[in-house]
């Protein structure tokens, strides 16, 4: 590649516009599929937002985008693409178990709530306990939890 400088996707329209777009190929890598766009006597990598080549993860959505950008032949390299690296890179176990703590933290807070209201309901109706009888019914649960928790 005759430059390490990307092109973004504002200059290939222009680029595409002006008609001076010689030949592009899509380049199979680990991680997906690049695009370099040859104008000129230049060819440069389709770059991110950060400046990065842009890696496609599927075949699909390159042809859809070069078709959206008026680009409707290019060349296609399978040489450095690894189906096993991109499927190793596909999910991320830790959103997994964030879901789960959501899902957790979610229901959690639905009955708390609930707990919440139902308490209210009971002060309102007048349904109260003496603070002697909530110690004594706290003792006997206190003494049942440390029955069934492991000697130390």
């Amino acid at each position: 590649m005759a430059s390490t400088a990307t092109l973004d996707h504002t200059t290939l329209a222009r680029l595409v516009e002006a008609g001076a777009v010689r030949a592009t190929s899509v380049i199979g890598q680990p991680a997906g599929w690049g695009v370099i766009v040859k104008f000129d006597k230049t060819e440069r990598p389709l770059s991110s937002k950060r400046g990065h080549m842009r890696l496609f993860r599927k075949l699909e959505s390159v042809v859809s985008y070069l078709k959206q950008m008026g680009i409707a032949k290019f060349d296609v390299d399978v040489g450095a693409f690894d189906v096993e690296a991109l499927r190793a890179t596909r999910g991320r176990p830790d959103t997994a178990i964030a879901m789960k703590h959501a899902h957790q933290a979610i229901a959690h807070d639905k009955w708390f709530r609930q707990q919440v209201e139902l308490g209210l309901a009971d002060l309102e109706a007048g349904k109260t306990i003496s603070e002697k009888e909530h110690a004594a019914r706290w003792k006997k649960r206190r003494a049942a939890l440390l029955k069934r928790a492991p000697k130390a």
